[in-house]
């Protein structure tokens, strides 16, 4: 496996490799980062060492990371911005670039100054678009759906996945990575525990209502569904794939007259921004998210703020 990820930094001189590879180990097994985390970053810095083997003249070896200049950082960044990727992809590639020149500095192997000299771009904040209560609330409702062709158990499937988004704020992947036995039986318990980023466990509220729809899958569901197999299944009893998830949301939108940004992510928005609304504390709901930083949580609050906005204008007789 070793040599396989080395052969990915063959622009790179035998030291440089060797260390890139050791670096992908390190984000994997001790900073439990996602595989696609994982290879998004070695990606990112393939692409740097190929480009400083053109723009130096030769592969970069450690000693060479060491000598290059701010002006050189910009340069890649500058070679990549032509090619089309965006602030929001550069500002990645340059975290992942830091996160390796810091692992060289840890392990001893000199210090990559010109990575932490050179300003990320700016990326403009985009907030979140929640759904209205009344919207988020019928997105379980399966008689939205009547008129298509699909089998019950299917309608019933796509029902409890979105009110699990919903009503627990999951992410897809937390929502399609649970086991029949991580739910419990409508009555016998109001919690669930899901793996999310980094593979961190935390758990989270299941209402009355959620357990039900869950519960109602699982009666009508055609195939087996061990302890220990996936929940969510597809049409043809293999794993749920997140597209269908989306398309399920697509016809969601269509028969509720919401707009694109009505995503099954959505779902998530709407549930963070839906307790804030109601006085939900903010520590208490970036525990419910699982985000690592307060401020991850916080963007909540400028989306709570124009909601307010909106009503003041639109209700008070000098707005």
């Amino acid at each position: 496996m070793a040599a396989k990820i080395a052969k990915k930094f063959d622009a790179a001189a035998s030291d440089a490799a060797a260390e890139a590879t050791r670096w992908l180990a390190h984000l994997g097994a001790e900073r439990r980062m996602s595989p696609k985390t994982v290879e998004a970053y070695e990606r990112d810095l393939r692409q740097f060492l190929c480009f400083l083997t053109e723009h130096l003249g030769g592969a970069p070896g450690l000693k060479e990371l060491a000598r290059l200049t701010p002006a050189d950082v910009r340069a890649f960044m500058a070679a990549r911005r032509a090619v089309g990727a965006s602030s929001r992809s550069l500002m990645r590639s340059l975290a992942g670039l830091r996160s390796f020149g810091r692992f060289l500095e840890r392990g001893g192997k000199g210090k990559v100054g010109a990575l932490t000299a050179v300003r990320a771009p700016k990326v403009p904040k985009t907030l979140p678009k929640p759904l209205a209560v009344s919207a988020a609330r019928r997105i379980a409702d399966t008689d939205l759906r009547a008129g298509e062709e699909r089998e019950p158990w299917i309608l019933a499937r796509d029902a409890a996945v979105l009110a699990l988004l919903y009503g627990s704020g999951l992410r897809i992947s937390e929502a399609l990575g649970l086991k029949r036995g991580d739910v419990p039986e409508p009555g016998h318990g109001d919690a669930v525990t899901v793996t999310g980023k980094g593979n961190k466990q935390r758990m989270v509220p299941l209402l009355p209502q959620v357990t039900q729809a869950i519960a109602d899958y699982v009666v009508q569901c055609p195939f087996d569904l061990p302890a220990e197999g996936a929940l969510f299944l597809g049409a043809k009893g293999g794993p749920l794939s997140p597209r269908i998830v989306q398309l399920a949301m697509e016809r969601l939108r269509g028969a509720l007259g919401l707009p694109d940004s009505a995503t099954p992510h959505a779902l998530r928005h709407s549930f963070a921004t839906h307790l804030l609304a109601r006085g939900g504390d903010l520590r208490a709901i970036q525990e419910l998210l699982g985000h690592a930083s307060l401020s991850t949580t916080q963007i909540y609050t400028a989306v709570d703020t124009d909601r307010l906005l909106d009503v003041y204008k639109s209700a008070h007789p000098r707005a």
